[in-house]
């Protein structure tokens, strides 16, 4: 017999694991106006929180990656100082604990937070503690979530070793792995594959921002000479995968990062607002989870996609037509995609996730 139907707040009770989110993506808008009055930054577009907030979506027709960001000049500006950078990722963990997160891995780069002249190992701490505070804010309210930080380095700059050796010095403080964002084209992931190679020799963990704007050249390189954990994103290796006859036929690439697990870090509604993506209903992501693929969804950024992950999965519902098994499997991907300890990611798949949903199941 059927449970009741998937609806937002249904979904909002099902314990949640997000792996690729940006906290300089993710701010209240009313959190930004009150620091902008604090600091006299009136670079913001309204002093309206709604207003604003309607602002940093970029879902308007024709919108791509440009205008999408736009608003993170905005964002980061208000990011500048300890006491600020602490106060958006205690909000952070707190506003995704709310939607039902039960284990994040957020992301940020260090180096786009120094221009007040914090120094990039303070950029760090502010984040760890702001993490460590919301934890204990949602903990208050009753709800549990576990934090923890991946340091993204800018591939169109040249601190990508420097950062890969912070989040290795902070891996026992909260830092669970290294990272790199920003444009794909022109900025292939070999131009920084001695940081890679440095967290490979650390025992550390990756994950690369690949096959987003960028297509398949992308991720080869990010798993062939980079030798990536997971693909943030990864949504252009259905490039590889033909439809003849109606059967669907992988390429050797497509082939290669199903067979070998690589997780996707699939983020549906960001991809269309970047123009990755024309729709989403036309997006790739149940072909992929249909395939077999590791996919796990994610929110990317939930200020400028104007979403939570209960919505984007509410979203995908109701374009795919997902049922709850198809939540708890894309749950459990996520979990054991994670960059934490094999014990601990039992626990959590196993204390956590599958009693939520078979609490789910039960309702009635």
């Amino acid at each position: 017999m059927p449970g009741p139907p998937l609806t937002l707040e249904r979904i909002a009770r099902a314990p949640k694991v997000l792996l690729h989110d940006h906290l300089d993506g993710g701010l209240r808008p009313q959190t930004a106006l009150e620091i902008a009055g604090e600091i006299g930054y009136t670079g913001l577009p309204s002093s309206d929180p709604d207003v604003l907030r309607q602002w940093f979506i970029a879902d308007a027709p024709g919108s791509d990656l440009v205008r999408y960001l736009e608003g993170f000049a905005h964002t980061t500006a208000v990011m500048q100082t300890r006491e600020h950078l602490e106060r958006v990722a205690a909000e952070c963990a707190l506003d995704l604990a709310r939607d039902g997160v039960v284990y994040a891995e957020v992301r940020f780069a260090p180096e786009l937070h120094t221009k007040g002249g914090l120094a990039l190992e303070h950029v760090v701490t502010a984040v760890l503690a702001g993490f460590a505070r919301g934890t204990a804010d949602a903990r208050r309210e009753g709800r549990t979530i576990v934090v923890r930080a991946i340091l993204s380095a800018m591939r169109q700059a040249t601190l990508s070793e420097v950062i890969a050796e912070l989040a290795i010095a902070h891996r026992d403080q909260g830092v669970c792995g290294f990272d790199i964002a920003g444009p794909e084209d022109g900025f292939p992931p070999t131009q920084h594959i001695s940081a890679f190679h440095l967290v490979q020799r650390e025992n550390f963990h990756m994950t690369i921002h690949a096959g987003e704007a960028f297509g398949l050249p992308s991720i080869w390189e990010a798993v062939q000479f980079c030798n990536a954990e997971r693909l943030g994103h990864g949504v252009r290796i259905v490039d590889d995968i033909g439809n003849v006859d109606g059967e669907y036929r992988l390429g050797r690439l497509a082939n290669y990062v199903r067979d070998r697990r690589i997780p996707l870090e699939i983020c549906p509604t960001s991809n269309v607002h970047t123009g990755a993506a024309p729709s989403l209903a036309a997006h790739p992501i149940d072909l992929l989870r249909r395939l077999r693929f590791r996919v796990t969804l994610n929110t990317d950024n939930r200020l400028m996609s104007g979403i939570t992950l209960s919505s984007e999965f509410s979203a995908c519902v109701e374009a795919f037509g997902w049922n709850l098994d198809d939540l708890e499997w894309l749950t459990l991907n996520a979990a054991k995609s994670t960059f934490y300890p094999f014990d601990q990611r039992l626990a959590l798949i196993n204390s956590v996730i599958k009693p939520g949903y078979a609490a789910l199941r039960g309702e009635h």
